[in-house]
């Protein structure tokens, strides 16, 4: 039996009940964005009716909106483990990690180093090669494991030199699901006197995160891929941040959130963190024997993401199971059962000589909604060889995911491979 009462969380999400042509949907398209629960619609709505003002005003409806714009630190604080002066929101990850890269660019020295691995998002590699281009830094890659697309930690420690001020790494890989030694890999790099930016994007809604135990310096991650709404959010140890300078405006409070930030969607983005802290009150009380450092809040969303993973990975092995099944179909990532714990529930798969495309679109049109193509880790087709080719199809499970949904999208691939 799953961790979740599956039936009963689906009901909270408007969208799950989108018919076409007569028949239900199935979002197989969380690593592309989940859908939102009533309560975050319902966020952002009562934002506008009830205090939509902009920031810092001796009236009402600023003062309910600064209220609600502290109690947003403190809920995404709580979900991170940090402290709600480093919670730093903006309008998506690859803004905020631009403006990062920007200022850490500025402390960099001609000849100084940054590594980026083979595995990542775009929005984790492109704006510290758009950083070397202005500024004659130099970027170095760490390789991947072909057989399993996982980093090559041999490779990691062949790029880490005494010119390495910088390591920019993912937590889990958008495109294949691999979850990243990231603890070992910042040990090693602190070691060497570099800090370290983790992209938590995809990882968030499958997982718990916890950056005092990772000691990264800064950690990048997205409201709209754990239940909210297209915010952006930037962590950032207290100590690292000041370090830094800031682009920004003279008048402006915060060194890092500049100009008027986007209040009904962190208005979401709170409601979204509630979802996920009711989900460990409810379903969570198993989990929390092992989480005894944490309380209040923080332990509900630290054992609502042990339910969420263990829910989730178990409707992954009745994917994977499904999938092996079709002829003619190559899948990349971990397939060993044991190894599950080295990743998040999304697969990357081509069907014979079909298009990536082709075969998306023939699912489409059967009511399941899963993502083709490079998915911004262009640097990972590229190393696969798929990028002239058309990618891959991707399919990503979240935990509003059922079993029937499950065993039909294998049917529905099983079809187009005939």
């Amino acid at each position: 039996m799953p961790a979740i009462d599956v039936p009963a969380i689906r009901h909270q999400f408007p969208a799950l009940s989108i018919t076409e042509a007569g028949r239900p949907v199935a979002f197989f398209d969380g690593p592309g964005g989940t859908q939102v629960p009533n309560r975050v619609i319902d966020a952002m709505t009562r934002y506008f009716r009830t205090m939509n003002a902009n920031h810092g005003g001796h009236f009402l409806t600023s003062e309910r909106s600064d209220a609600m714009l502290a109690r947003a630190h403190e809920a995404v604080a709580d979900l991170l483990n940090a402290d709600a002066d480093e919670v730093k929101f903006g309008a998506n990850m690859t803004t905020l990690n631009f403006a990062l890269s920007r200022s850490i660019g500025a402390t960099l020295a001609t000849g100084d180093e940054v590594v980026v691995t083979r595995l990542d998002h775009e929005a984790n590699v492109g704006p510290w090669q758009a950083l070397a281009a202005d500024r004659d830094v130099v970027v170095r890659f760490v390789d991947i494991r072909e057989d399993d697309c996982t980093l090559d930690l041999d490779s990691f420690a062949a790029v880490l030199g005494p010119r390495t001020r910088h390591v920019a790494v993912g937590l889990a890989s958008n495109a294949v699901g691999t979850i990243n030694p990231v603890a070992e890999i910042i040990r090693l790099a602190h070691a060497a006197g570099a800090t370290v930016s983790v992209d938590a994007v995809h990882y968030a809604p499958h997982g718990p995160i916890d950056v005092r135990e990772l000691d990264c310096d800064f950690l990048l991650c997205s409201a709209y891929k754990f239940f909210g709404p297209h915010v952006g959010i930037l962590y950032g140890k207290r100590v690292a941040l000041d370090a830094l300078p800031a682009y920004k405006l003279r008048p402006a409070e915060d060194r890092w959130e500049t100009g008027t930030q986007d209040h009904e969607g962190i208005a979401g983005t709170l409601a979204a963190i509630e979802y996920l802290a009711e989900v460990g009150e409810r379903y969570g009380s198993s989990f929390a024997e092992g989480l005894s450092r944490f309380g209040g809040r923080r332990l509900s969303l630290k054992a609502a993401m042990h339910a969420i993973r263990e829910t989730e990975m178990e409707l992954f092995g009745r994917l994977l199971d499904g999938l092996e099944t079709v002829p003619a179909i190559r899948i990349w990532g971990i397939r060993d059962r044991a190894r599950f714990g080295e990743r998040c529930p999304t697969v990357a798969f081509r069907v014979g000589d079909r298009s990536p495309g082709r075969v998306a679109a023939d699912l489409g049109r059967r009511g399941f909604f899963t993502w083709h193509g490079d998915y911004y880790a262009t640097g990972l087709m590229e190393r696969l060889g798929l990028a002239d080719s058309g990618g891959a199809v991707r399919v990503g499970i979240i935990h509003y995911n059922t079993a029937a949904e499950v065993d039909e999208l294998v049917d529905a691939v099983r079809e187009i491979a005939r």
